[in-house]
């Protein structure tokens, strides 16, 4: 029997699954890992094939945040290193490729069906038009997919790291308490996990708001984001973060869309939006999508849809293995 390995490896989570050659479709184990409780990606692999009883490989693939350099990762939210050849030996032989985790999101939104996405905007898709791959998570990745020859081809990228560009007051505000703290802003600093966290905490210090000793305190015991996230429907200051952090990420596509010219479509992933998409939904986002002055006309005509299918990125690197 030939089994198939692929893995998404994040700063907050790894998500492997392992398949069995002729049934591709069904995972024999799936299984999610808190990366920071780990050392390294080996210790995660070696428990998760002990529990699967699988001695042997032919492949695997992982798709990984951060830059790929030949065939090294180094993750930009873990201190990890990721090497293929060391993880080839370690596995005994298997053929293992690493991916940027947006090149796997790119290469996985080919396999998605219309139930896995949720469109902003309907648009006026052109066949074989360049597709655009945005998404914020713990940090926020951007790739590219150009058709080659009948297929789409990804191109990865840093985009998540370009400097940040405020819109208005409030914004150039926020950019200056932020520079204060890290000196360059770079949009991933704002559009994140931890970026959404830096908004909350730019309004608290801007003394605008008190918020209740009761959100105080949830934040201090669980995970800010989602605190931040879940707050906004009792917390003004909360719901004033949310709404600064998706029209920034609004403004962000749109910047990446005029780049780009993608008329076969935008896909907004992460593991952030589809949790927000009531909020998404609401205007904001798309408002500052398209308010690029002579430009909102063309910006209102490409398609925008968030993906809904949290494991696009593990689709798109099990397909890699596999072939």
């Amino acid at each position: 029997m030939t089994y198939f390995l692929a893995g998404d490896i994040g700063g907050t989570k790894t998500l492997l699954q392992i398949f069995a050659s002729g049934n591709e479709r069904v995972p024999l184990l799936q299984k999610s890992y808190p990366s920071a409780s780990y050392a390294g990606l080996s210790e995660i692999l070696d428990e998760f094939t002990r529990e699967a009883g699988v001695a042997a490989l032919s492949s695997a693939c992982f798709a990984i945040a951060g830059p790929v350099a030949g065939r090294k990762v180094k993750l930009t939210n873990l201190p990890w290193e990721v090497n293929a050849d060391a993880l080839e030996s370690h596995l005994g032989g298997a053929q293992v490729f690493v991916i940027n985790d947006f090149e796997a999101v790119g290469l996985g939104i080919a396999a998605l069906s219309n139930a896995d996405l949720l469109f902003l905007q309907q648009g006026e898709a052109v066949p074989q038009g360049v597709r655009l791959v945005v998404g914020a998570g713990t940090g926020l990745g951007v790739a590219w997919l150009s058709s080659q020859n009948g297929r789409y081809v990804v191109h990865s990228s840093e985009g998540g790291h370009m400097d940040f560009a405020p819109a208005d007051d409030e914004q150039y505000a926020l950019l200056r308490y932020l520079q204060r703290r890290y000196g360059h802003v770079s949009y991933e600093r704002i559009v994140s996990g931890p970026g959404l966290v830096a908004i909350y905490e730019f309004l608290r210090d801007s003394a605008l708001y008190v918020p209740s000793a009761a959100f105080v305190a949830a934040l201090r015991n669980g995970d800010q984001a989602a605190t931040i996230s879940s707050g906004a429907k009792t917390e003004a200051i909360a719901a004033h973060a949310l709404q600064l952090f998706v029209s920034i990420y609004g403004a962000f596509t749109g910047n990446l869309a005029l780049a780009a010219l993608p008329r076969g479509g935008i896909y907004v992933a992460g593991g952030i939006a589809a949790k927000i998409s009531a909020h998404m939904q609401a205007g904001e986002f798309m408002h500052a999508f398209c308010a690029k002055g002579r430009f909102d006309g063309l910006l209102s005509t490409l398609p925008v849809a968030i993906v809904n299918n949290p494991h696009v990125g593990l689709l798109g690197a099990s397909l890699r293995a596999q072939n």
